[in-house]
């Protein structure tokens, strides 16, 4: 059984929705969001990356960023550029990528569920970033951006969606990046009703990106249900914001790692290790276009690496998948990156 509940979300005024609507905040660097934003003080950036309103020199995990964050979305709030809807409310979020669709639901999604593995995960967590989100929360009192899910296939669900898609959007509106984003509401009380009732009928549901985002709400809730003795598990801490896409829509977009040294190894000491587990060669375009490839920039340079079949036991679903790949053939044993959670030399960039 899977438990949504219907919210009372903040939301941009119909005229300010442009200005207010940005990327998530991890595909953006400081200096990028900045650019971004510009003399636009309606931008959601002020509070998803709020050290772009304070001194560049601030450490970014300092509790004044959290702060500024929090001061910022009150203010948004204040000048009625955001707006609270009046009853808890379902919506129904849809992106266009080119010829790529994909529509969900946004919802609340149960903490409870998630800590008994009713909502699986599939990566680790890295625990400065889970500090960081933690943090965000926390201060803001506010999830800024939802954890993405995915449910399997299920033709209810599905009717549901292509029913109130019928309807007229919210909002429609195409971002500066090309993408389409249209946003129905669901107030009806019926239509909640049998949106919650198909989804009890739903067994799992599965993070498909977001992992920081949900490890937050987790503790964040714990904190709360701890200080608070009256808890009834109804209080908000206790869901966090979700899109719920079927599984079969999702376009999974490359997750980059940065590293930021290589190990005490010279360029062409690394290429020659890198070409024992891989077939290297200059490349144009930097996407893999099939499973096992990786693009590699070295030296101003692109490069694909092909994982040669000694470099992971077939048989094994798990050690064949690409990130098991990477992390045993060339993070650990060249880079010296044995866990990519608490590497300081390591990052990661969304695509």
């Amino acid at each position: 059984m899977s438990i949504v509940k219907p919210f009372r979300a903040f939301r941009p005024r119909l005229e300010l929705v442009t200005e207010v609507a940005t990327p998530p905040y991890d595909v953006l660097s400081s200096e990028e969001a900045k650019e971004m934003v510009g003399e636009n003080s309606n931008s959601f950036l002020h509070v998803t990356k709020s050290e772009i309103d304070l001194p560049p020199e601030l450490d970014h995990y300092d509790r004044k960023i959290y702060e500024k964050a929090a001061e910022s979305f009150k203010k948004l709030i204040e000048r009625g550029v955001l707006i609270q809807e009046a009853k808890p409310c379902f919506y129904i979020y849809q992106q266009k990528m080119g010829a790529h669709v994909q529509a969900g639901f946004v919802a609340g999604a149960s903490v409870e569920e998630y800590q008994k593995n009713l909502i699986k995960k599939h990566e680790f967590t890295r625990r400065d970033k889970e500090d960081d989100r933690t943090n965000h929360v926390a201060t803001t009192n506010a999830n800024t951006g939802p954890v993405f899910l995915a449910y399997r296939d299920n033709k209810m669900l599905d009717g549901l969606l292509n029913r109130i898609r019928t309807e007229k959007p919210l909002y429609d509106f195409t971002s500066a990046d090309g993408f389409v984003h249209t946003v129905w509401i669901v107030d009806n009380d019926a239509f909640i009703r049998e949106i919650e009732e198909a989804f009890k009928k739903v067994d799992a549901l599965y993070v498909a990106d977001g992992h920081h985002r949900s490890a937050a709400a987790s503790r964040v809730h714990d904190d709360r249900k701890a200080k608070n003795p009256g808890h009834t598990g109804e209080e908000g801490y206790n869901f966090f914001q979700a899109v719920i896409f079927p599984a079969n829509q999702l376009y999974i977009m490359d997750y980059n790692r940065v590293v930021k040294d290589l190990n005490g190894h010279t360029p062409e000491e690394f290429m020659a290790k890198v070409s024992e587990k891989f077939e290297v060669s200059p490349a144009g375009d930097p996407k893999p276009s099939k499973v096992k490839t990786f693009g590699m920039f070295l030296g101003g340079k692109w490069y694909s690496l092909e994982a040669k079949s000694n470099s992971y036991p077939t048989a094994d679903p798990v050690r064949s998948l690409d990130v098991a790949i990477l992390q045993e053939n060339l993070l650990a044993p060249l880079l010296g990156i044995g866990d990519p959670r608490s590497d300081k030399r390591i990052d990661f960039v969304g695509g």
